[in-house]
């Protein structure tokens, strides 16, 4: 979808002005934002795409106006309500009021490295062959979707070079919406600065991308 988190090319959001030492916590509401995010994913309800497509649909005011992990509360919400475990009046009033959906895992203080070593991995095996090989020459698809995607904006309807071929990958915009994993190979496609940004870009700049198959078509 084409929503505020799609930033990339956008002009007067300020410069990007890394922190030196940057703590991983700014405040101590931070980590306990962490914590409910990693607890809540571990009941088993939603996927990594589904909570991502969550933020993007925070409205772009609410969206552009919070911090990283006010982003992340926002989205928690939604997906305990959609998916039954509160309500829209306990998550208001920060209150239970009725019994709601019963998690499948609940992570308790003893589990967690384990969980955490473990990760999310998401590359799967695929029957097919790829499409695309290291050299070849692709254009990346013109769409607008109104679910969630991984082609960003800025990147679409533009000319590369295949740099890589990463292996097979849960495709995302079906994974997000519960269309199962239907994974795809994956692709790091390279464009130069003029194809990208256009007139008056910086010639001897390079951008790439990680593109699963169906955004590519041969040119």
């Amino acid at each position: 979808m084409n929503g505020p988190h799609d930033l990339g090319g956008q002009m007067g959001f300020g410069p990007v002005a890394p922190e030196p030492n940057e703590p991983y916590f700014h405040a101590e509401w931070e980590k306990r934002a962490l914590g409910i995010t990693l607890s809540c994913g571990a009941f088993d309800a939603w996927n990594l795409d589904e909570s991502r497509h969550a933020r993007e649909n925070i409205p772009p005011a609410s969206y552009l106006g919070a911090s990283y992990y006010e982003i992340w509360t926002r989205a928690v919400d939604t997906l305990l309500e959609r998916h039954g475990f509160a309500t829209a009046e306990e998550l208001r009033t920060g209150h239970s009021l009725e019994q709601g959906r019963v998690p499948k895992r609940v992570l308790k203080a003893d589990m967690v490295d384990g969980v955490l070593t473990k990760g999310g991995p998401c590359d799967r095996p695929v029957d097919t062959t790829p499409l695309f090989a290291v050299g070849d020459h692709v254009r990346t698809k013109n769409f607008n979707p109104t679910g969630h995607t991984r082609l960003p904006r800025y990147a679409r309807a533009k000319r590369g070079v295949v740099e890589a071929v990463q292996g097979s990958f849960v495709f995302p915009d079906d994974n997000a919406h519960g269309r199962g994993e239907n994974p795809q190979w994956v692709y790091t496609v390279v464009f130069d600065g003029v194809e990208i940004w256009g007139e008056g870009a910086d010639p001897s700049l390079t951008i790439s991308i990680d593109a699963w198959e169906s955004y590519l078509e041969r040119v």
